[in-house]
C-alpha cells in the first residue's frame, strides 16, 4: 500500500516539477511570475489531444507537437506581452500576466466548450506492472520517465552548454551580463521556450493520466506549480523539482488517509508550514542586494 501510494504520488509530482520549473527559470531570470504558465500548461494539453483524437497521432509524436506549439506561444506572449513592460514596475508585469491567463482560459472556452473532453483510449496502451502489493500502470512509468528525462535534459542545458552559461549569467546580473556581450533578449526568449516547453509536455501527461483536458485546468495545476517552485525556493531548478514531487507525494498521501475534499488545501498547507520555518524556502538562498 505505501509502494503504492508512493509511486502515484511521484508521478503526479513530476508532472507538478516541470510545470514549476518553468516558473522558477522565468523567475530566476527576469524576476517575473509569469502567471499565464499555467494557461500554457493548458495549450499543451489540448494540442496533444488535437494530435491524438484529430490527426490520430501516438502519444510521443502527440508531446512534441505540443511541445512545439508551446514554445511558439512562450516567445509569442514573452515578446509582445512583457518584453515591452520590462523596464516597468513589477505591478505592471504582473498585471499583464493576469492579462494574458484570463485571454488564453476565455479564448480555450470558446474554441472548445467548456466540457471536459479525454484522450483516445487507444493514444497509449495501458497494462499493470505487478511489484509486490503495488500495481503501477505503464502509463506511470512514461509520466516518471519522460519527466525524469526532461529534467536531466534541462539540466544538463543549463550546466553544460554556452547557452546555458548565458542563462546563469544573466540571472545572476541582467545588467553586467548585457554589457559582456550577452544576448539578453535572446537569452529571455529561449528561458520561456523552455519553460513552455516543460509545462506541454506536463499538460499531454496530466491529460493522458486523467483523461481530461478543460480550458480552466491550468489554474489549479498552476497555482500548485508555483506553490511548488516556493517551497523548494524560487528561482533554484532542484528547488522546483523537490518541491514538486513533496507536494504531489503529500497530496496523494492525503488523499489515501481520507482528506480527499482537502486534496487542494493541503499542498498550500505545506507552504505555509515549510515558509514559516524556512522563508526562502527548502534549497533557496537569500540573496543580499548592495545598495
Amino acid at each position: 500500500m505505501l509502494l503504492q501510494q508512493l509511486i502515484n504520488g511521484i508521478a503526479l509530482g513530476s508532472v507538478y516539477a516541470l510545470i514549476a520549473l518553468g516558473y522558477t527559470m522565468v523567475y530566476g531570470i527576469v524576476t517575473l511570475i509569469n502567471f499565464a504558465h499555467g494557461e500554457i500548461f493548458m495549450v499543451g494539453a489540448f494540442a496533444g489531444l488535437y494530435a491524438t483524437s484529430v490527426l490520430h497521432l501516438n502519444i510521443f509524436i502527440a508531446l512534441v507537437i505540443a511541445m512545439i506549439v508551446c514554445i511558439l506561444l512562450g516567445v509569442a506572449i514573452e515578446q509582445i506581452a512583457y518584453r515591452p513592460l520590462r523596464k516597468s514596475t513589477r505591478l505592471s508585469a504582473l498585471i499583464s500576466a493576469i492579462g494574458v491567463s484570463i485571454f488564453l482560459s476565455t479564448l480555450a472556452q470558446m474554441l472548445f466548450g467548456s466540457n471536459a473532453k479525454g484522450y483516445p483510449e487507444d493514444c497509449f496502451p495501458v497494462s499493470q506492472i505487478h511489484l509486490g502489493s503495488a500495481d503501477i500502470s505503464t502509463l506511470q512509468v512514461l509520466i516518471i520517465a519522460i519527466s525524469a528525462l526532461l529534467m536531466v535534459s534541462l539540466h544538463f542545458i543549463v550546466h553544460r552548454t554556452r547557452m546555458g552559461r548565458a542563462m546563469r549569467a544573466t540571472s545572476e546580473d541582467y545588467h553586467t551580463a548585457a554589457l559582456m556581450g550577452v544576448d539578453v533578449n535572446r537569452i529571455i526568449s529561449v528561458t520561456f521556450a523552455l519553460g513552455s516547453a516543460l509545462a506541454a509536455a506536463g499538460g499531454v501527461l496530466v491529460g493522458v493520466l486523467f483523461n481530461a483536458v478543460s480550458f480552466n485546468m491550468g489554474l489549479m495545476a498552476g497555482l500548485k506549480a508555483f506553490a511548488a517552485a516556493v517551497l523548494g525556493g524560487i528561482g533554484s531548478l532542484p528547488g522546483a523539482m523537490l518541491g514538486g514531487l513533496l507536494l504531489g507525494v503529500t497530496e496523494v498521501a492525503g488523499v489515501a488517509a481520507g482528506f480527499s475534499s482537502y486534496r487542494d488545501a493541503i499542498a498550500f498547507a505545506i507552504l505555509v508550514l515549510v515558509l514559516l520555518v524556512k522563508p526562502t524556502g527548502l534549497l533557496g538562498r537569500k540573496i543580499q542586494k548592495k545598495v
